[in-house]
């Protein structure tokens, strides 16, 4: 049985939501949520398996949601419901530990198949946002110049995945460290190397070393 927390502003949404769902075998609707803040105190009430995420939200935005959930440490898997594929929508909620993106337009059957997956950890792309995510890797992963890559700093969060990759963790293992997604560390790692000009994880973590982004451990 599949615990759901469906997150959704407009009232009309989560209702057909929760008909669908309670009229299919395996899911159980166990809460709602009209906005992000009600979101995350919801799911560290209830502990929900999937939570199905809206992004534009008055009174607290699905991102802002899905970072809190990460950095409280929520076992929840988010699965993003929304009407928009655009760059600024998808990239921040993948980054921030969503587990998948859906469209509003997905078929019933679709849904179901995306909330299971995403209950088992999978990461769940609809075609258009797989296809936008794939063009945004691609070219992340072109080696930036030299004197470019020089310009652009890592971000804290590409330091920490540097940092436990230096240390010997497989993708999976910084992902459950970061309680983010293995997709995300997969993203994280292709910005990593357009930055630092390099082509693989040895090459990432010995240009970080000699640049000074990481310290020996003493």
């Amino acid at each position: 049985m599949i615990r759901l927390l469906i997150v959704d502003d407009h009232p009309v949404v989560r209702d057909g939501l929760r008909g669908m769902f309670t009229g299919e075998p395996g899911f159980e609707v166990v809460g709602e949520a009209g906005d992000g803040v009600e979101a995350v105190r919801r799911a560290r009430e209830l502990a929900p398996d999937v939570v199905l995420m809206d992004l534009r939200m008055p009174g607290g935005d699905g991102v802002t949601a899905i970072t809190a959930m990460a950095e409280l440490g929520l076992p929840s898997k988010v699965l993003v419901l929304t009407t928009y594929d655009t760059d600024t929508d998808v990239l921040p909620a993948i980054e921030a530990g969503a587990t998948g993106y859906l469209l509003k337009d997905a078929l019933q059957d679709e849904l179901f198949r995306a909330v299971r997956s995403a209950a088992r950890g999978e990461a769940v792309l609809s075609p258009s946002v797989a296809t936008r995510l794939l063009g945004q890797m691609r070219t992340a992963a072109t080696p930036a110049p030299a004197a470019a890559a020089d310009q652009e700093p890592l971000s804290p969060r590409e330091l920490e995945v540097l940092s436990l990759i230096a240390r010997g963790s497989t993708n999976r293992e910084a992902a459950a460290k970061l309680f983010i997604s293995e997709a995300t560390v997969k993203t994280h790692l292709l910005h990593i190397y357009a930055k630092l000009g390099v082509k693989d994880r040895a090459a990432a973590v010995a240009e970080a070393f000699e640049r000074g982004h990481l310290k020996p451990r003493t």
